[in-house]
């Protein structure tokens, strides 16, 4: 069986260190060593007439460009199954967009009749704690919530005491985990709950460093989305609570959104973190066609600059798919929210 992309960077990673002898030290920087792995590159190639094989995905490329930190878009015309992948196999931060998997993960539990969206958990808040100091960063419980409320709470403001109170619930990030390789979703990796993601963000620089804790790969997402989408896994009425979460979703207005025409639904959930901004959804037309989509962008500069280049992709990609024809030469898009 082919290595996944996390035991492969972990060879790459373990290969590094071994190269960087004080002969050598100035000579090793992690774009080599990613090179000389996996006979690719840590950022897109910037000669993207040779590298994308059509005008679409030569265009996001290039709205894509790393120079300034890494960037990673996946996206799938779910009518036609036409794809776009820039840096799409690379793990990136998942940051908060991880809890649509936590969302689905409790969800299987209520159509398997072992939990039920009127259970009720309490919030975990988080304790005050220095960084690093435990393994897991400690909590305390808050307001009793019926599980619903609790999802509702996760996807639409991002709540973290909501997040790992389900967490907790299915029984550990491990049963999140488990549930994405039984969906078939390699790539996604669920390592701490939040309160602990939060005390100990910033410890690596993602937009030069590869951190396989807490990662996905921008293709595993948009697969995620897919399946949800298409009522894969979940019954109807459990792809309906994850759907119509995503649709109300308050943060992330500069986002995805941003650059929408009025007339396409978005349904999308955001992640932040250090040096760290994504955004994954799903885009609905007036024609009924619908585009799953993941970008996770890193580095430039500030995060209204990374949120401006989330918004951006996002249009190009769907103006891409709506109107094939496009001459993506001139094309341009600015910032703005919606």
């Amino acid at each position: 069986m082919k290595d996944s992309i996390f035991a492969r960077i972990a060879a790459a990673a373990a290969l590094a260190i071994a190269s960087i002898v004080p002969a050598h030290a100035e000579e090793q920087t992690i774009e080599s060593a990613f090179d000389a792995h996996f006979g690719t590159e840590l950022r897109e190639p910037r000669d993207y007439s040779a590298a994308y094989d059509n005008p679409l995905e030569r265009h996001i490329a290039s709205l894509a460009d790393g120079s300034q930190g890494r960037i990673g878009v996946a996206a799938i015309d779910l009518a036609t199954g036409q794809q776009i992948s820039i840096l799409g196999d690379q793990p990136f931060p998942m940051a908060s967009t991880s809890k649509i998997a936590i969302a689905a993960t409790y969800l299987e539990m209520v159509d398997k009749g072992q939990l039920s969206l009127t259970s009720e958990f309490p919030l975990l808040l988080p304790v005050r704690s220095q960084r690093f100091s435990t393994a897991v960063a400690p909590v305390r419980n808050g307001e009793y919530m019926p599980a619903h409320q609790l999802i509702d709470l996760m996807i639409t403001r991002s709540s973290n005491p909501a997040t790992d109170a389900l967490i907790a619930a299915v029984g550990g990030v491990d049963k999140v985990n488990d549930w994405a390789r039984r969906a078939g979703i390699d790539n996604f990796n669920l390592t701490r709950d939040i309160a602990t993601l939060v005390r100990d963000d910033g410890e690596f620089d993602p937009a030069v460093h590869i951190d396989l804790r807490d990662s996905s790969t921008p293709a595993a997402m948009v697969e995620l989305l897919s399946g949800i989408y298409q009522g894969r896994w979940l019954s109807a009425e459990s792809r309906a609570v994850i759907i119509d979460a995503m649709e109300r979703c308050r943060t992330g207005t500069r986002r995805i959104p941003a650059l929408m025409p009025d007339n396409v639904t978005v349904a999308h959930k955001t992640g932040s973190l250090n040096n760290t901004s994504s955004d994954i959804g799903i885009l609905t037309g007036p024609d009924g066609r619908s585009i799953a989509l993941a970008i996770y962008v890193t580095g430039q500069g500030t995060r209204s600059n990374r949120e401006a280049r989330i918004a951006s992709i996002a249009r190009a990609i769907y103006d891409g798919y709506a109107f094939p024809q496009r001459n993506y030469a001139n094309a341009e898009y600015g910032g703005g929210s919606r």
